[in-house]
């Protein structure tokens, strides 16, 4: 049985405007030790996807299951997400700098965050906790920086803060949610190898939500691709990145600088993605797609298996077959584009 699973989540949340669709009919998994990435645009419905499942998403109507160790999380009480919250599940997010408050030392912090799910332990060990924790995320001096402010940090050190305060009761799953996209390249780099320590150290699951396909390179093992809050293609990272199927996805790569044309020009995807509220028929993608059809404005296509690739499925009416799909590539690819690198 996989840590998580996530079966048929819908998420709507009521504006002024109409109802909004952030979630329609997502499904994923993630194995013990484990790290699964989702990706896609702003507003793709990453980040509401998990907020929902734990109960973080405040007044949104959601339905469909998530069993996490066995238990649906969406039946479960406030008390019981509390629970599971902080001591089997971790987060971090993007800007440490809301989720730290000002005006509390950071090892104060960490130690709440620790008291808070067992009183049993003393204010005293909690901080040496603490201090243990900082040490092993790379801060240095833990001892004397246990006292610091938020503030007297840099951003990649105030992650880091995070990432302790995360694996404080050793959480079986840990979801980081753009953790890295306000560090420069270096900080990045590092913050990531910490993430894979910390996963081959305690066995933890990592759901890396991001919109960076190198972050994702880089960490995870298997990846969803989300669009206009539906899954276009789920895969094992080599085989989205090498045989991806989905234009989707074949545009979120050709906008990568390593992936762009010869003369290091980005192939950017043109127009805008639709709007939640009352999303028209067929694919979400078709408005956007050198390969749309009338029948991709009709239906949107099934999320069905690649053959000969385990774990590989796509939303998508393009050929299944790699040779096929190459071919139909070639001829609707542009003369200038035409050097890109498609299927490696």
């Amino acid at each position: 049985m996989a840590l998580l699973e996530v079966l048929d989540l819908q998420v709507r949340f009521d504006t002024a405007d109409g109802l909004v669709q952030a979630v329609r009919g997502v499904s994923f998994a993630v194995e013990s030790g484990h790290t699964l990435g989702i990706v896609g645009e702003s507003g793709s419905g990453k980040s509401v996807s998990t907020q929902a499942a734990f109960g973080f998403a405040r007044g949104a109507h959601v339905s469909g299951r998530a069993l996490f160790e066995g238990r649906d999380l969406l039946a479960m009480s406030d008390r019981e997400l509390r629970a599971v919250r902080g001591a089997r599940v971790g987060m971090i997010f993007q800007d440490p700098l809301t989720s730290l408050h000002p005006m509390y030392r950071v090892g104060w912090q960490i130690v709440e965050a620790i008291r808070a799910h067992d009183r049993s332990v003393t204010k005293r060990a909690a901080r040496s906790r603490a201090i243990e924790l900082m040490a092993r995320v790379g801060i240095p001096q833990p001892e004397r920086r246990v006292d610091d402010y938020p503030h007297q940090f840099s951003g990649g050190m105030r992650q880091r803060v995070m990432i302790a305060m995360a694996m404080a009761l050793t959480p079986s799953l840990l979801i980081a949610d753009e953790p890295t996209t306000a560090l420069d390249p270096t900080v990045q780099a590092q913050i990531l190898e910490l993430l894979r320590e910390l996963k081959e150290d305690f066995g933890t699951a990592i759901i890396m939500i991001t919109h960076d396909l190198g972050v994702i390179a880089e960490i995870a093992d298997d990846v969803v691709v989300l669009y206009a809050g539906k899954i276009m293609e789920e895969a094992a990272v080599r085989d989205l990145f090498y045989h991806y199927h989905h234009p989707y996805t074949e545009g979120l790569m050709a906008s990568l600088p390593s992936t762009g044309v010869r003369r290091g020009e980005l192939v950017p995807i043109d127009g805008q993605p639709p709007s939640p509220i009352d999303p028209l028929p067929g694919c979400p993608f078709a408005p956007r797609c050198r390969y749309a059809t009338a029948e991709c404005t009709i239906e949107a296509p099934q999320l069905l298996e690649i053959p000969g690739e385990p774990r590989h499925r796509s939303a998508c009416v393009l050929p299944r077959e790699r040779a096929a799909r190459q071919a139909l590539r070639e001829t609707r690819f542009a003369p200038a584009t035409r050097d890109m690198v498609l299927d490696r």
